[in-house]
């Protein structure tokens, strides 16, 4: 079975770093971290959201546990940087996806990427693969690698 124009790309850039992580294509919307571990069969906090923040004109990719939200003021603070949130259209723009399958690799622009302490608590996370029905499972402390993600606390 193919995959959706979008998800392929993630699956290949998912090849390209030597990952050997597997996009799947769910029956069910995974749009949501809810949906997400209802598809996937987890808790919700084993979910990776990825989510765009702006800090100025440059993208912060900030890859956080379905069951938190990020404190952008807190995160900021961390990296030294004053981040705002980031507008659907401008989104689709720096990431080349739109909400809702925003994957942590395989962007359009380069990026900052930060991720959530509390992802690596868990053997395996999923995170989006490109649309809101395609996903990936990966261990936490590979997702870190792939994306030379700074891993802090973000709520």
């Amino acid at each position: 079975m193919s995959l959706p124009a979008a998800a392929e790309r993630v699956a290949k850039a998912l090849r390209d770093a030597g990952c050997t992580a597997e996009v799947r294509e769910m029956p069910g919307s995974t749009r949501t971290a809810e949906d997400a571990a209802a598809q996937c069969g987890c808790e919700t906090g084993a979910i990776v959201k990825s989510l765009i923040f702006r800090a100025g004109d440059a993208p912060v990719l900030v890859l956080t546990s379905g069951s938190n939200r990020v404190h952008e003021k807190r995160l900021g603070r961390q990296l030294d940087l004053r981040l705002t949130r980031a507008d659907a259209d401008w989104v689709r723009g720096v990431t080349g996806f739109a909400i809702g399958g925003i994957p942590p690799i395989g962007h359009a622009s380069p990026m900052t990427v930060v991720m959530d302490q509390d992802l690596m608590a868990y053997p395996q996370v999923w995170a989006a693969a490109g649309t809101p029905r395609c996903v990936f499972p990966i261990t936490p402390a590979d997702l870190a690698n792939l994306t030379e993600a700074q891993v802090l606390d973000v709520t």
